[in-house]
């Protein structure tokens, strides 16, 4: 049996949702931690961290479906600065979460945001509409400004003391430092909850595979966003520059894709994704040569014998090995992610709904 709780609050990991539980928690209330993974944000593994250093309960939420679904058909309020549609993104969390509030027994939901901190998304009136789309306007508590607001049900019913909650607002974080110390925390987390659809080389990554598939999955987005990133056209390319890069990478494999290898020395894995048919020889054969380059060894045995390097391409049960000279100088002129393309892709999606 599940454990009950008062309430459940969204848990980014950044120091303001980890301020509000506790702020919650100080008066005597249980709460849990709902930290939800989407294929842009989401670090479940510090789960444990957190309930360690902070005292704080969490499971993690799957919404990666739903929040791919919501990116394709249009956020209702639009994209930020880069690909981030901050608005809506709440509005999908809060809406997965007051469904969870019987699973857990649990008769409010908590949220960090603080009036004014965000342009976007925390404006008075964007925090009223996120409130009223997502159905939370009698069970959402703000406990950071909540004196700024009006008093929910939960301060009225006085299950919560709205006197022991906060009014900040604005940008600055004095107030969050000052609290974090008073708790005694020794390691302050960043502010943010580490969405890459803010910064502008994640939505380039992104913004590639909107323009060459038609529907992405969330599994395409999850293998936009590891290793290192290269197109040519509609040829999509993705490699390792990690041990942990790879095992990313390696868990987004689909039975269609091209799994390049370096066949006698050490070097990244790599990814061949078809968006657009099947790859001709001569695009394996590019590919292969571009991830041998990344290969330090690889490209030092060339250099000094000559020898062509062998690379593996599996796809599904086949295999065949190809010999290459390791290069980034090749004909298909692979080329990283370019910011700028995400302004064009947005600028021609206004016009295509004008």
């Amino acid at each position: 049996m599940k454990k009950n709780y008062d309430a459940l609050a969204l848990l980014s990991g950044g120091l303001d949702s980890i301020l509000a539980i506790r702020t919650v928690m100080d008066q005597g209330l249980t709460v849990l931690g709902l930290h939800f993974v989407t294929p842009f944000f989401g670090k479940p593994h510090l789960i444990p961290f957190w309930r360690e250093h902070y005292g704080i309960e969490a499971v993690a939420v799957d919404i990666r479906q739903q929040y791919v679904d919501m990116m394709l058909d249009g956020p209702s309020q639009g994209f930020g600065k880069w690909l981030n549609p901050c608005i809506d993104c709440k509005i999908t969390m809060l809406s997965h979460a007051v469904k969870l509030l019987p699973e857990y027994g649990a008769k409010f939901l908590v949220s960090g945001e603080v009036v004014g901190q965000r342009p976007m998304s925390q404006r008075a009136d964007a925090l009223n509409l996120i409130t009223k789309r997502a159905h939370v306007r009698d069970v959402l508590l703000r406990p950071l400004s909540a004196k700024n607001l009006k008093p929910t049900p939960m301060e009225t019913s006085g299950l919560v003391d709205r006197d022991q909650l906060l009014d900040w607002s604005g940008r600055g974080r004095k107030p969050q430092y000052a609290l974090a110390e008073a708790y005694g925390f020794t390691e302050i987390p960043t502010p943010g909850g580490g969405c890459c659809l803010t910064e502008a080389s994640g939505a380039a990554r992104f913004v590639q595979v909107l323009i060459h598939r038609p529907r992405p999955t969330a599994t395409d987005f999850s293998l936009a966003r590891a290793g290192r990133q290269y197109w040519a056209g509609s040829h999509w390319l993705t490699f390792g520059r990690t041990a942990e890069d790879n095992q990313q990478i390696e868990s987004c494999v689909e039975s269609t894709d091209y799994i390049f290898k370096v066949a006698n020395f050490p070097g990244p894995l790599a990814v061949g994704r078809p968006v657009a048919g099947e790859w001709s020889p001569e695009a394996l054969q590019d590919a292969a040569a571009l991830m041998a380059s990344y290969s330090g060894k690889a490209r030092k045995h060339f250099q000094a014998t000559g020898e062509k390097v062998e690379v593996t391409v599996d796809r599904g049960t086949s295999t065949e090995t190809l010999r290459v000279i390791p290069t980034r100088e090749t004909v298909f002129a692979w080329t990283e992610p370019k910011p700028e393309l995400v302004k064009e892709w947005k600028k021609l999606q206004i016009e295509s709904e004008a």
